[in-house]
């Protein structure tokens, strides 16, 4: 077992980023198999999720600007959902980060993303009604 440039084993470095993933998505996360997982995990949530100079929050902003430009509403999803269950957008901010998306991802994928919110607000909001 050796030490990374920043002072962490491999199983540190990997609980640190399984850390940040529970976290970041808002749930309690668990140790996953692969390579995938592995890059994932120790990479981007250790390293990239974990730097001190930008919040959860502001990752989270540049993530949805984004994946919006891309298109990648489903991902978006998940993004939107864990904004709102860790109370760092609230449904309004959202919703005028969609407005402002587009005008500068286009219409249809700002529209998108309004959309993807409303689902995602009414699906949390029948799962509070259980």
């Amino acid at each position: 077992m050796s030490a990374d440039t920043d002072g962490l084993t491999p199983e540190q470095r990997r609980a640190r980023g399984v850390a940040k993933m529970g976290e970041v998505y808002g749930w309690e996360m668990s140790d996953g198999p692969g390579a995938h997982f592995a890059v994932t995990a120790d990479h981007l949530f250790a390293d990239i999720w974990s730097r001190p100079e930008l919040s959860v929050r502001d990752r989270r902003l540049l993530l949805l600007g984004a994946l919006t430009a891309q298109g990648h509403l489903d991902v978006t999803e998940i993004q939107v959902s864990a904004a709102l269950r860790n109370g760092e957008l609230t449904e309004e901010q959202l919703r005028e980060i969609a407005i402002f998306l587009c005008h500068y991802t286009g219409w249809a994928a700002g529209t998108k993303l309004d959309s993807v919110v409303g689902k995602v607000v009414a699906n949390q909001k029948k799962a509070a009604e259980k």
